[in-house]
C-alpha cells in the first residue's frame, strides 16, 4: 500500500486525500487550522471541475447545498437599482453541467467523503521535509514525523510546503484585498432571491441573498498597501472602504462587525512556479498555481488537479513520472486562468468610471436573447 501525506484540509487537499484514498493509499491529512472552516464565497463548478465533482461521487452530496440560479441586481451606490439580469440567463450561461454551491458547502461535502479514506489531523503542519529515491521524511509539528511515497503540499496560496521544499519568491502579489463572510439575515429590500452587487471605481460590493444559512457578502477592492489594510483587520478596513454605500451594505457590515469570526479577509495574490514537483514532493491547487478569485476556477481547478493527479498516479508506479505527465496535461489550463484573472481584475475593481461604463455595457449584452446562445457556447468551448 502507498502511503501520501498532504498538508492542507482545503478543497485541493481533502480532494486529493478523498482521489487518492479511492484507489488505495494509505493517507494522512494534516491541517494548520484546529478545526473545519465554512466560511468562503460563491463557486461554481462546470467543466473539468464538475466532471472531477461526478467521478470523485461529490454530486449527491453537493446537491443539497445547490444554491441554484438567481437573479442579479446591479445597484447605484446608494442601492437604488441600475438594471437587472434574470436568473434565466445565468441559467443559459452556464449550462446543465454546473453546480453553484458556496465554498465552505463544497469543503463540507468533501470532508464527509474524505475522513473515510484518510487520517485527519487538525493543528499540524509541516515542520521539514527530505527525500530519497525511495521515501519523503516529513517532519510535523506535533513532534511527530511521517515517511511516505509522496507528500502533497496543498495548504494555499501561504504554503508552508512550498516554502520548505522549494523555497520563497513565487507568489506575485496584486493591489487588491477581498473579504467574504456569511449573513445571517436578508439584506436585500425584496422577498425574491438575488445578488445584489455594486461596482464602481476601485471596488464591488455583492450580496447574495438566498435566504436564512444560505447568505453571503463579498467585498474587494483596489488599494495601495495591502498588508496594511490586513492589520486593520476585515471590521476597520472594509467598513472605510465601503462605508459610503447604500442598499443592503451598512447591514452586511453591521453583521460582520458583530461577528467577525467567519470572515475570510486575504490580499489577492497568485502563485507562478516553473515546476509544481521535485521528485516525491508536488504542489496542488493554490499552493502550486493560484489563480485569484478574479479568474472564477479556483475551486474547479482543485478538485479537477487532485482527480487527475491521482489518475497519473494510477497509470504510473514511478511517481516522480507521474507528476511530470500529470502538470503536462494541467500546466496549459492554469496558465490560461491567470491570464483570464488578471484581466478580471479590471471587471471587479474598475480602474475608472469609463471601465465601470464598459463592464455595463457588456453585462447588458449578455441578457440579450440573440446574445445568449453565443455566450453559452462560448462558455462551453472555454470549460472543455
Amino acid at each position: 500500500m502507498r502511503r501520501a501525506v498532504i498538508v492542507g484540509a482545503g478543497i485541493a487537499g481533502l480532494a486529493a486525500a478523498l482521489r487518492l484514498g479511492q484507489d488505495g493509499w494509505h493517507t494522512l491529512v494534516v491541517e494548520r487550522a484546529p478545526s473545519r472552516r465554512s466560511s468562503g464565497y460563491l463557486v461554481n463548478l462546470l467543466g473539468p471541475g464538475y466532471a472531477a465533482a461526478e467521478r470523485l461521487g461529490l454530486l449527491p452530496g453537493l446537491s443539497t447545498h445547490a444554491l441554484g440560479v438567481f437573479t442579479t441586481v446591479l445597484v447605484r451606490a446608494d442601492g437604488r437599482p441600475r438594471f437587472t439580469v434574470p436568473s434565466d440567463v445565468a441559467e443559459a450561461t452556464l449550462g446543465p453541467r454546473a453546480v453553484t454551491v458556496f465554498r465552505g458547502a463544497l469543503e463540507s461535502t468533501l470532508y464527509q467523503a474524505a475522513r473515510d479514506h484518510a487520517e485527519i489531523r487538525f493543528g499540524t503542519t509541516i515542520e521539514s521535509a527530505d527525500q530519497d529515491a525511495d521515501r519523503v521524511r516529513v517532519a510535523l509539528s506535533d513532534g511527530t514525523a511521517e515517511h511516505a511515497d509522496l507528500l502533497v503540499g496543498a495548504d494555499g496560496v501561504h504554503s508552508a510546503t512550498r516554502t520548505a521544499v522549494f523555497g520563497s519568491g513565487f507568489r506575485v502579489d496584486h493591489p487588491y484585498v477581498v473579504g467574504a463572510f456569511p449573513l445571517t439575515g436578508s439584506v436585500a429590500n425584496g422577498s425574491e432571491p438575488s445578488a445584489i452587487t455594486f461596482i464602481g471605481p476601485r471596488r464591488t460590493a455583492a450580496m447574495i441573498d438566498l435566504g436564512p444559512h444560505r447568505s453571503s457578502a463579498f467585498f474587494t477592492y483596489r488599494c495601495a498597501d495591502p498588508v496594511a489594510d490586513l492589520r486593520r483587520g476585515p471590521v476597520d478596513a472594509l467598513g472605510a472602504a465601503f462605508g459610503d454605500l447604500g442598499g443592503g451594505v451598512p447591514d452586511a457590515l453591521r453583521q460582520l462587525g458583530e461577528d467577525p469570526s467567519g470572515a475570510y479577509f486575504d490580499a489577492v495574490s497568485q502563485v507562478v512556479m516553473p515546476q509544481w514537483s521535485s521528485g516525491r514532493v508536488v504542489l496542488l491547487g493554490d499552493a502550486a498555481w493560484c489563480v485569484t478569485l478574479f479568474a472564477g476556477h479556483g475551486a474547479a481547478l482543485a478538485l479537477a488537479g487532485a482527480d487527475q493527479l491521482g489518475a497519473a498516479l494510477r497509470r504510473h508506479d514511478d511517481i516522480p513520472t507521474a507528476l511530470t505527465e500529470w502538470e503536462r496535461g494541467l500546466r496549459p489550463e492554469v496558465t490560461r486562468r491567470q491570464a483570464l484573472a488578471r484581466r478580471g481584475m479590471l471587471q471587479y475593481a474598475p480602474p475608472s468610471r469609463f471601465h465601470v461604463r464598459m463592464n455595463d455595457l457588456a453585462i447588458r449584452a449578455i441578457t440579450l436573447p440573440g446574445l445568449r446562445g453565443l455566450v453559452r457556447r462560448g462558455i462551453e468551448r472555454a470549460n472543455r
